[in-house]
């Protein structure tokens, strides 16, 4: 799947994969494909969070997954507890993994990439790691299972910093690039093979501890 938003042709709207929704918050598994929020231009106002809106018209979205990522999804219902939930992933209080299939065999089988990011800016949309005037961005990783015939390692990795494309550029940068990432290097595959498997954080209003989870679809 093409990562670039030129040619953007949504998955079909066939409902909502409704994880979770109470009168505070709703949980979707966004599919790969579809954008999280409208692009420019009137061919990208097809996103995740109209399709949400169309019916919980008090939906808004708390955060972003990249348009070729799959997973879980959170929107606040109503403006209070927007204000709730962004305060609890701008303070780094939401608890994320990712399932990621990527080239290579990842070694040692669980470690860090504490790798600075910044915009790439001639490259737009491209972030890149730079040492000097970069933001501090880490992520944990851990080795689930190595395929000797594909040469690919499935991993879970977890976002401790929030920046754009983080994930992707990481593994990148470490020379295992995700797969199905033209942006980055990713060997050739039907899709990004990155999708967001797993959420937790507590309630804004009962302070109950909630998770959710979601298996990839590869």
């Amino acid at each position: 799947m093409p990562l670039s938003h030129s040619n953007y042709t949504p998955p079909r709207n066939s409902g909502l994969d409704l994880i979770y929704r109470d009168e505070s918050l709703l949980v979707v598994n966004k599919p790969a494909g579809l954008l999280a929020v409208p692009g420019r231009g009137v061919d990208k106002q097809d996103n995740m969070a109209s399709r949400v809106q169309s019916e919980f018209p008090d939906a808004l979205i708390v955060h972003r997954l990249d348009m070729a990522t799959s997973g879980l999804l959170v929107l606040a219902r109503g403006m209070a507890m927007h204000r709730h939930l962004s305060r609890l992933f701008r303070e780094r209080l939401v608890k994320k993994r990712y399932a990621a299939v990527v080239t290579g065999k990842v070694e040692p089988s669980a470690g860090e990439i504490d790798l600075p990011l910044i915009g790439d800016w001639p490259n737009r949309p491209k972030q890149k790691v730079d040492s000097s005037i970069g933001k501090p961005s880490l992520t944990r990783y851990r080795l689930l299972a190595y395929d000797a015939h594909t040469n690919t390692s499935r991993l879970e990795l977890e976002p401790i910093t929030g920046r754009t494309h983080q994930l992707r550029v990481h593994m990148a940068a470490i020379g295992r690039p995700i797969a199905g990432d033209a942006l980055y290097g990713g060997q050739e595959a039907e899709r990004l093979m990155l999708h967001a498997c797993s959420l937790g954080f507590a309630h804004p209003l009962s302070g109950e501890m909630l998770g959710f989870s979601c298996e990839p679809p590869f």
